[in-house]
């Protein structure tokens, strides 16, 4: 039996010492631990033994079994150990690399355009406000000094909404200019008044390189007693001075709008050549940027304000031609195209 006990224990050894994964080594102690295995098997004769025999085989063969059990136990922590590192091992990583670098988002041009205007503005104590995209009739025109039928009507393409009144007049539409909100804003506060107003605004008309059906727009509204042109073009030239250079020149024309009077168109001299003439100012040496005037009396007197006591100006710009003139774009409808190239520059 001592013979069998040694032939047992050198087999299972070296086979023990071959074993490489966890799944081998519980066939391993089936076939020789288990109910019929190999050293059970054995064990199990030790009751037939002479009594003077069956002592001395009994302890051998518990020592074997010992052995044995120790020696699963070894090689189990040894190839878990070595499973771990492996696993270790592929999954290192060095920690002094730099990191994988993440896509940053930023500001839409429009919007940092918006951003600046309004900053120069809120530097010279204006206000900044918003009002509703959708606009009663009252607000967008009447109010605007351009009531039904006004030919100024036909300078604005309308979106109108789906809405009636009792008289079957449609009173409700997207709003085609901020300067809605110059009269709300007047109607809620005494003055003096200051305020400049960014939002969207919108046009049934056909887009091109310089035309969108959707578009932003910034006004400005002032509002006090003695208030004059001169405050108007001190404000303006600070203005762009602040977004175009210290060195640029300002150049006032008539123009027309319902609802400042006088009215101006204000231009600045061409950043590009300096006002000697070129493809960007169309060779005029002038680039035209917003259009400005007086606040019309009877627009005060609607809001309840008295044009005898208050005067103010008033004037708008697109923050969208504002940035092609900075940065030389040629299409407006560049800023809603969804082209990363086109935005990834600002």
């Amino acid at each position: 039996m001592q013979e069998q006990l040694d032939d047992i224990r050198r087999k299972a050894l070296d086979e023990l010492a071959q074993i490489s994964n966890v799944g081998d080594l519980d066939e391993w102690r089936v076939n020789h631990l288990g109910r019929n295995g190999s050293l059970t098997t054995v064990l199990r004769q030790v009751g037939s033994l002479a009594p003077d025999e069956r002592k001395e085989a009994g302890a051998n063969g518990n020592k074997t079994k010992t052995l044995l059990e120790t020696s699963l136990e070894k090689r189990t922590e040894e190839i878990t150990n070595l499973v771990l590192e492996e696993k270790l091992k592929n999954d290192r990583i060095d920690v002094t690399l730099p990191g994988t670098p993440l896509m940053q988002g930023r500001m839409h041009p429009t919007m940092q355009t918006i951003q600046e205007i309004t900053n120069a503005f809120v530097a010279m104590g204006f206000q900044i406000l918003e009002g509703p995209e959708v606009e009663w009739d009252y607000y967008n025109f009447e109010a605007l000094n351009i009531p039904p039928g006004h030919p100024a009507r036909d300078m604005w393409n309308t979106f109108w909404v789906d809405y009636e009144d009792k008289d079957g007049n449609r009173p409700m539409l997207l709003r085609t200019h901020t300067s809605p909100m110059q009269v709300r804003t007047m109607e809620n506060r005494e003055p003096p008044v200051r305020v400049v107003i960014p939002g969207r605004c919108y046009r049934y008309e056909a887009t091109d390189a310089t035309h969108e059906s959707s578009f932003f727009q910034i006004e400005g509204l002032t509002v006090g007693e003695g208030i004059t042109f001169a405050d108007l073009k001190g404000t303006l030239y600070e203005f762009a001075r602040r977004i175009f250079g210290m060195d640029r020149q300002i150049r006032f024309r008539c123009d027309y709008f319902p609802f400042v009077e006088p009215g101006v168109d204000m231009s600045i001299d061409c950043f590009n050549c300096q006002g000697k003439g070129c493809r960007v100012c169309s060779s005029t040496g002038w680039i035209e940027i917003m259009g400005a005037g007086m606040v019309h009396p009877e627009v005060l007197r609607r809001v309840g304000y008295d044009p005898e006591k208050y005067t103010g100006f008033a004037f708008g710009m697109g923050p969208e031609r504002i940035a092609m003139l900075r940065h030389g774009i040629e299409d407006i409808r560049l800023f809603y195209s969804n082209d990363i190239r086109f935005l990834q520059q600002f």
